[in-house]
């Protein structure tokens, strides 16, 4: 295992692009959920089920794929995790029945889940503390790009052709990922000689108070921004009355913040820790979602420019808590970096889950369901970060 070296530019691109693979495979096929329910001659609300079954089969994928990578090593790991998702998304492409959409997702998600896990591992190999965070929020900035332009690219590919191109292009696209991957990705992680099991090493991250703080901490964190990617439909176009083409660049103002704060968080990363840096974050989630609850709660009409401002500066705070709750936790496990990334994954999409679900189950209309829940998750973070973490020694952070 190589860790005197440092991931070069062009590596830390191909492992945004890496990442990227699950934002494309999830946002760009949303404008066709319509022209697909009516193709397959189903519902869009089962059409829309098989959104749900990519996360989770995204998380299944995670927690196998960390374990895998951690002891077959990450080209292992990444190349067969980037087949399984090529084959899942043909399988997508021929299907003609909405039961077969549904089986060829989950495999597809699988192997999304396989592959994806390898990008902040082989970070984690290759670089520590300030170093990491600073390549893994890099990272980040490429990769933000992907939710941003998926619409955009599901909505262009459909007045070109139907929605099965849309597969064509994740296809193309995971193939021509795993291609690059292949000719300049380094075996950072050598093979291990000792058979450590799935729960051995699954064990050694759980136990860990300290870890489970920044786990926690970036969990609640993705669970407020789904409440928020969930309800945000409803609460601009249903409750503000907004159009279906301004909603889209609403929602990318969000994605625009985060690559914002990620950019400042890698500029004071020279400056402070990233367990410093990830509590501003969380301190700002907690002001902007206190002052939005409130504000929705009092107001009887809110004025949409700082209900969307507030959202804005809320999502944009992930930019300082997902990179440096990633390798502060990571930093604890050198030998299991990708069993630990799972796990952030993994948790993080469940609590996402559960907080979509929460939204649209207490739904009424107004902002106050999705706003409550992003203001709770905000609290529970540092919460549960503070109780895991009291009297634990941080990692050591290096230059």
């Amino acid at each position: 295992m190589n860790q005197t070296s440092s991931p070069t530019r062009a590596l830390i691109l191909l492992l945004a692009a890496l990442t990227a693979l699950t934002p494309l495979a999830i946002d760009a096929y949303l404008p066709a959920i319509p022209q697909m329910a009516n193709d397959l001659a189903t519902s869009i609300h089962d059409t829309e089920i098989s959104l749900s079954l990519y996360l989770a089969g995204f998380a299944i994928g995670q927690i196998f794929g960390g374990p895998f990578s951690d002891h077959f090593g990450r080209r292992a790991a990444t190349g067969s995790g980037l087949t399984i998702f090529c084959l899942g998304t043909l399988g997508v492409i021929f299907s003609q029945d909405i039961h077969s959409v549904w089986l060829f997702r989950v495999v597809q998600a699988i192997g999304g889940g396989v592959a994806v896990v390898n990008a902040a591992a082989v970070i984690r190999d290759l670089s520590h503390g300030k170093d990491s965070a600073r390549h893994l929020s890099n990272m980040a900035v490429i990769m933000m790009l992907a939710p941003l332009l998926a619409p955009l690219i599901g909505m262009l590919i459909l007045h070109i052709s139907g929605w099965r191109l849309i597969f064509v292009f994740l296809l193309v696209y995971g193939l021509a990922v795993g291609i690059a991957l292949f000719f300049r990705l380094p075996e950072t992680r050598k093979k291990a000689t000792e058979r450590t099991s799935m729960f051995k090493r699954y064990g050694m991250v759980l136990s860990h108070r300290c870890a489970l703080g920044f786990i926690f901490s970036q969990c609640f964190a993705l669970a407020g921004m789904f409440a928020f990617i969930t309800g945000s439909p409803s609460v601009y176009m249903g409750y503000f009355d907004i159009s279906e083409t301004i909603y889209p660049f609403l929602f990318g103002l969000n994605v625009i913040g985060m690559m914002l704060a990620n950019r400042l968080n890698i500029r004071l990363l020279h400056y402070y820790k990233p367990q410093f840096l990830l509590g501003a974050g969380q301190a700002a989630q907690i002001l902007t979602s206190l002052i939005l609850l409130l504000y929705v709660s009092i107001v009887a009409q809110p004025q949409l420019w700082l209900v969307v401002s507030l959202l804005i500066l809320f999502i944009a705070s992930m930019g300082l808590i997902v990179s440096n709750a990633t390798s502060s936790t990571v930093e604890f496990f050198p030998y299991n970096s990708a069993t630990a990334t799972a796990l952030l994954g993994s948790i993080g999409f469940a609590a996402g889950a559960l907080s979509g679900s929460l939204v649209g189950l207490l739904g009424d209309g107004t902002p106050w369901p999705m706003v409550a829940i992003m203001f709770a998750c905000s609290l529970l973070g540092p919460i549960l970060r503070t109780v895991l973490q009291y009297g634990q020694q941080q990692p050591q952070t290096q230059q």
